[in-house]
This record gives structure tokens, sequence and C-alpha cells, in this order.
């Protein structure tokens, strides 16, 4: 019996993602780190203060409760046999930075170095990170799909940029 050059299922999904062992090299903190998106569906809004969801009809106003903040991060990795660049978004950026894309742009209002600074708190930690290729056929980058820190002591940026800083978790 012939297999057919299209995979379909979980031999497909296995296929198209990689798990690697990997140094973090730098986090492109010259760009946002998060995005806008639906409160309802989290899909991508403009930037605009005020718009309708696209997809779900939704009337963000430029209030926190009708949007939120996700966040998508570019990351150099370095692995046994090259350096690439790939991207986090929020649930695997999470593991990174130790709260949500909302909670760090509320942070960095009061520190506006905290991006820079967690690129360098970040910067040389170990992960073992799950690879999967884009949906979408015009994206650049591998998407992480999962994050494993691989030091027993690692801790989240916030933490340390909350040490940093002389700040208080907020509880």
């Amino acid at each position: 019996m012939r297999r057919s050059k299209t995979m379909e299922g979980p031999v497909a999904a296995a296929a198209a993602t990689t798990t690697v062992m990997c140094t973090v090299i730098a986090i492109d903190h010259s760009n946002q780190l998060w995005y806008r998106a639906c409160s309802l569906c989290e899909r991508t809004l403009p930037e605009s203060p005020n718009s309708i969801c696209k997809f779900c009809s939704h009337y963000n106003i430029g209030t926190l409760s009708s949007f939120k903040r996700l966040f998508r991060v570019l990351v150099s990795i370095a692995t046994d046999k090259e350096v690439r660049n790939v991207v986090c978004f929020d649930r695997a950026a999470r593991v990174l930075f130790g709260c949500s894309a909302d909670e760090f742009f509320d942070f960095a209002k009061f520190h506006p170095f905290s991006a820079l600074d967690a690129d360098k708190i970040l910067e040389g930690e170990m992960f073992r990170m799950t690879l999967s290729k884009p949906k979408s056929g015009n994206a650049q980058h591998l998407r992480v799909a999962s994050v494993v820190p691989l030091r027993s002591g690692f801790q989240p940026a916030i933490e340390s940029l909350r040490k940093l800083y002389g700040v208080r978790a907020s509880s």
C-alpha cells in the first residue's frame, strides 16, 4: 500500500514540530512585545483606540476591559547546530516573562527599560522548546509551541525585574 504525499492527523502534527534544547541569545525588544486582541475572540485588533473586531463584531473601545494585550515576542535561540529566530506567542511567552502581557505593559509604563532588562535577564537561559511551523504561509519564523526551563532555579523575567526595581509583587 502506497502512502499519500500529504500527511494528515497526528503524523502530520508530529512532522510539523521539533523539540530542541536551546539557549536564549536575545529578545527583540526594539519592537512591541505585545499586540492588542479582542477580549472576546482574542483575534488581532488594529492599534486604533476604538475598533470593531472583524471576526466577532465586538466593539473594542479604548478601555482595558474591552481589549487585552497578548505577547508576540521575537527570540533568537541557539541550539547545538544553529542559531535561529523564533516567535513566542502568549502561552509560551508567559513562561519566559511570568506574567500576562497586560501586566508587563503596566509594569513597563513605570519602568521604561524593563523590556531591555528582560532581554538581559533571559539571555543565556536554557530551555527545551517545541517549535512548530506556522499555519500561515506568509509567516517568517517558527513558532514556539511550548517552553520548559532547564535550570532548576529559573525565575521568570518579571520576578527578576521586580527585585531589580525594588517593586513588590502585587497580590
